[in-house]
């Protein structure tokens, strides 16, 4: 918050605790709520109580205004949390899954979303496979600077490419040959060599990944396969709906500093100067000012 940090300020940091002990209260009170639900339950009636709950718990909490929070709420259950409702209004805590656009390979679960399943079983799998795209990353950015090196008008890949001004490993490949049996391209050599190698080191590394997402895929279907409806139960109301209603709270709270950081730099800014330093330059321009009327030929 540059030079007005409210969010560690002491009274801020009490306010902030009123209102996550609020929301805290909340949560206690309607997470066994929203986990009771059932077949046949009325999404209607269920987001009518929750809402009004929400509002009482922000009721008497100053800055915050309750209607904010409770705007959130119904955004986001406009956004998801209603058809998830309705999902297991019609067919229970049940976590199923459909492709996505008719794809084969491309496969989903509304209730619970195939992220959420990675995320609460599979971080380590996840994380791994982001460390190998950033390691795969890191060769495209190399091949790049390559091929800005040596691209353009006469450039050494300019004769690498292919018909649709692609460089193709082919051709570099087809070039390395010629150049070995010409003794004045070893700098040429050295650099298709290069590329070459980096074009076989970014094709296994898309490998990797591709198989190592092939077998979270499976992995991730597997769970799926032996969820219980509390699994369920647990995923979909502390996972997915508390976490994104928490979020929107805690930018409520953000959205509020940012204001009161602002006001309170605007009034810094306008009384930055102290009052007898304000009055000594009044008194100076006014001795300047007496000065030039003097020269006009007014007498004081």
């Amino acid at each position: 918050m540059g030079h007005y940090p409210i969010f560690s300020h002491p009274e801020f940091t009490n306010y902030t605790e009123k209102i996550d002990s609020a929301f805290k209260l909340w949560k206690d009170e309607w997470i066994p709520v929203l986990k009771s639900l059932e077949v046949d339950t009325k999404p209607k009636e269920a987001i009518h109580k929750l809402s009004e709950a929400i509002l009482a718990s922000f009721a008497d909490k100053d800055l915050i205004d309750q209607y904010d929070i409770y705007q959130h709420l119904m955004t986001y259950w406009i956004e998801t949390m209603q058809d998830d409702v309705y999902l297991i209004a019609a067919d229970d805590w049940k976590a199923e899954l459909s492709r996505v656009n008719g794809k084969k390979d491309e496969w989903d679960s509304e209730l619970v979303p195939k992220q959420l399943l990675i995320e609460s079983y599979f971080a380590d799998e996840q994380k791994a496979i982001e460390l190998l795209e950033a390691d795969r990353d890191a060769i495209g950015r190399q091949k790049e600077e390559m091929e800005e090196e040596y691209c353009g008008e006469e450039g050494l890949f300019e004769e690498v490419k292919s018909e649709k001004g692609k460089i193709s490993k082919g051709n570099v490949q087809k070039r390395i040959k010629e150049s070995k049996n010409d003794s004045d391209s070893d700098d040429e050599l050295k650099v298709l060599q290069a590329y070459l190698k980096l074009i076989e080191k970014e094709a296994d590394a898309n490998k990797i990944i591709n198989d190592s997402k092939k077998s979270l895929d499976r992995s991730v279907i597997s769970k799926y396969k032996i969820l219980t409806a509390d699994d369920v139960r647990s995923l979909v109301v502390d996972d997915k709906w508390m976490v994104a209603i928490s979020h929107d709270v805690k930018s409520e709270l953000e959205r509020i500093s940012q204001r009161l950081t602002q006001r309170i730099k605007e009034l810094a800014e306008r009384y930055a100067t102290p009052m007898p330093e304000m009055n000594a330059q009044v008194d100076e321009l006014e001795m300047k000012v007496n000065g030039h009327l003097e020269k006009m030929g007014f007498d004081f």
